[in-house]
């Protein structure tokens, strides 16, 4: 029986394969974009932004005066004047501001979409997590159940006065805190699961994927970056700002041209009227001195500034694109060396013809778990790694 547990555990340390977005995964964080409640209140600022800018192209109210003269030394009638006026801007104006808040829309769009990353990044990472504490308990559950089977062997033995009190109580010890790993691995899965919880607006999360999904192997840097210019938002949000900039000088240009003030005026004065057309435009000498300067210079620090954080952003991923090869690299070595040595089923065997005492067992067993362990925290920092360098695709 005890063989065939140790074969259990041995399979369970050596099946896995890594990953870092599953269908689970993408169905926890579909559930936590829909209820967030950060996003949510991110999306009424940018819908309260988004008519805020609308308005901004508004016409003018119109505007309407009435004179009546009653008083005052005069032989004819008393004099009547009425008039109402319409002011605007020159209708060139509204196109080009009409096209700058199409862009600001855009814009917005890129931000909710940076916001909803800032919000989803730490969400996989804390699903990452609750993989990494699944696969920690099946092993841990296998190791609980191998000591109980080895004081239970043990107790057998020192009945039979063929093992000592010390080695007994070593045993025992040893099985108290396999139990005691346990308890704390599901403490820890039950803190995530709050933290969860609260970016999933307070509801709770149903998540019970236990393993890593896909692969490790990811694209060539050179095709990931294009593709991470394509769809990552806080790069396109470097564009749409530089489109925006590029904007603002057309509509400066155009508001360069006179604002335009049309409307009806009527006279009337001792039984004559006089009604017409009234019109006016505004000489623009003053307003707009500087105003194409200053777009024109803000366009020039824009693009500079696109430019300048593209290349950092360029260079912080190649980087963490070569430490991820490196560490993946390790990992797959040290998977490979693991596997190949089956030295758990050994020391078992080697115990069990009374080779190894059991403190020399439980020593050396205590070295190969902590290898393994060690790749198991290897294998959750290259999926929190992947989540990292392909953010743009949650």
């Amino acid at each position: 029986m005890l063989k065939n547990n140790v074969l259990a555990f041995c399979v369970c340390l050596f099946s896995f394969v890594a990953a870092a977005q599953s269908p689970s995964t993408r169905d926890a964080l579909q559930q936590i974009e829909q209820n967030n409640a950060t996003l949510k209140a991110f999306s009424s600022f940018l819908e309260s932004k988004k008519l805020s800018q609308k308005a901004s192209n508004n016409l003018p109210d119109p505007q309407a005066g009435a004179y009546y003269l009653p008083f005052g030394n005069h032989t004819s009638g008393d004099y009547t004047e009425f008039q109402v006026t319409q002011s605007f801007e020159f209708p060139t104006v509204y196109s080009s501001r009409g096209n700058l808040i199409e862009m600001q829309e855009a814009q917005n769009a890129m931000e909710y979409q940076l916001k909803r990353q800032e919000v989803l990044l730490p969400a996989a990472t804390l699903l990452n997590e609750l993989i990494f504490l699944a696969k920690k308990e099946k092993v841990e559950q296998v190791r609980v159940m191998q000591s109980k089977k080895l004081f239970e062997q043990i107790q057998k033995l020192f009945e039979l006065q063929q093992a000592s009190v010390l080695e007994l109580n070593k045993a025992k010890i040893a099985w108290i805190q396999e139990q005691f790993k346990l308890d704390i691995l599901d403490a820890d899965r039950k803190k995530i699961m709050l933290h969860l919880q609260n970016l999933n607006g307070g509801k709770e999360l149903v998540f019970s994927q236990s393993d890593y999904l896909g692969s490790l192997i990811i694209d060539d840097p050179e095709g990931l970056w294009l593709e991470k210019i394509q769809r990552d938002p806080e790069l396109r949000i470097l564009g749409e700002q530089e489109n925006v900039a590029q904007q603002l000088i057309k509509l400066s240009k155009n508001k360069l041209l006179p604002n335009i003030t049309a409307g009806y005026n009527y006279q009337g004065l001792s039984g004559s009227n006089y009604s017409g057309v009234y019109g006016g435009v505004s000489i623009p000498l003053w307003s707009s001195r500087n105003t194409v300067k200053a777009a024109e210079a803000n366009y020039d620090y824009q693009k500079s500034f696109t430019q300048v954080q593209t290349d950092v952003m360029r260079t912080a991923f190649l980087g963490e694109y070569e430490v991820y090869q490196v560490m993946l690299k390790k990992y797959q070595e040290y998977q490979s060396t693991l596997q190949s040595l089956g030295s758990e089923a050994l020391l078992l065997k080697a115990f069990e013809l009374g080779e190894l005492s059991f403190m020399q067992y439980y020593l050396e067993l205590q070295f190969y778990q902590q290898a393994f362990d060690s790749m198991l925290d290897m294998e959750k920092q290259l999926n929190q790694s992947k989540t990292e360098l392909l953010k743009h695709q949650l």
